[in-house]
């Protein structure tokens, strides 16, 4: 499989696109979902409209997650987009706000519930007649829940570090990889959640992954598998994985390319799974709690690239 890598030496590539001031407005699509619309200084009947999908957990808007520290990566996504020329709109996932409202009840979450959710966010845009294009881009979880939801009246789709197969095989995959003694219990209990069943966990240290609570959300996620569903899109494609993706490798990239052929696949170099640019690989994890380090440009350059391309 023949790469494309970015070459930030290539100076021309950063001269395509004008460096604009941006404004930020907040905007409530409904009661359960919250964004930042971020606008460049020149909006128009051209203006095109990039919805981002935060990736797996309760991740807002910033790309920040409670649990896994602040690195402010889909906000530098955000601004730098929109310094291009791109409108962008990112929200906070929905267990976010019901998180703050004491509503969450994570035994009746599903993964339809976040399809919906960018289904909704889609609908307001549309009905605002504002953008001459809309695309949607997801990060890791987001990607399937995008690459699904894209399939509803949108003009583009971006794959960011997005899984190639069944949540079920990257797990089983991580954990060989880190806990190798778990395997085969969380492999009997994939199978499980893959049949539509729920199970007492009698493993400690597998209660985290399987909990009860959270069986019901991992029984609804399963049964995609983004291979079946990235064919199903006739839109422009972009998939995007980094060489220092310690948490979604590059042949995930590869197997969504290939299973819709008029895609576009960018491998960017030394990017990782936070769109930041790692050259000692102790950095890598340091990165995920460093609200300061930017995106690596290259990403903003080949999503800007391809935005102003459909």
């Amino acid at each position: 499989m023949k790469k494309i890598i970015l070459i930030s030496i290539l100076l021309f590539t950063t001269l395509l696109f004008s460096q604009e001031n941006i404004t930020t407005e907040d905007i409530e699509i409904n009661t359960l979902i919250k964004g930042t619309l971020f606008s460049p200084e020149k909006v128009n009947n051209k203006t095109k409209l990039v919805i981002l999908i935060a990736g797996s957990g309760p991740t807002n808007r910033n790309g920040n997650s409670i649990s896994g520290g602040v690195n402010n990566s889909l906000k530098f996504l955000a601004e730098g987009l929109s310094k291009n020329g791109i409108a962008v709109f990112s929200f906070d996932k929905r267990i976010l706000s019901q998180m703050v409202n004491k509503t969450l009840d994570e035994k009746t979450l599903s993964f339809e519930d976040f399809i919906n959710d960018t289904n909704d966010v889609v609908s307001y845009f549309k009905a605002q007649k504002k953008y001459s294009k809309i695309i949607i881009a997801g990060h890791s979880e987001g990607s399937l829940i995008g690459m699904i939801a894209s399939k509803n009246n949108v003009d583009g789709f971006i794959s960011i570090a997005g899984a190639g197969r069944p949540i079920n095989e990257v797990l089983s995959e991580q954990v060989a990889k880190n806990s190798p003694l778990l395997k085969e219990a969380t492999d009997k209990n994939l199978e499980l959640l893959k049949e539509g069943k729920t199970f007492e966990n009698k493993n400690p240290m597998l209660s985290s992954l399987f909990r009860e609570s959270i069986q019901p959300y991992m029984i609804s996620w399963i049964k995609y598998n983004p291979r079946d569903e990235i064919k199903k899109l006739k839109i422009p494609i972009l998939i995007i994985n980094g060489t220092k993706d310690i948490q979604v490798p590059e042949t995930d990239a590869q197997l969504l390319h290939e299973s819709n052929s008029k895609s576009k696949l960018v491998i960017i170099e030394n990017m990782n799974h936070i769109f930041k640019e790692i050259k000692i690989d102790e950095d890598n994890l340091k990165s995920y709690s460093n609200p300061k380090l930017p995106v690596i440009p290259e990403l903003i350059e080949c999503i800007s690239k391809f935005t102003k391309s459909i």
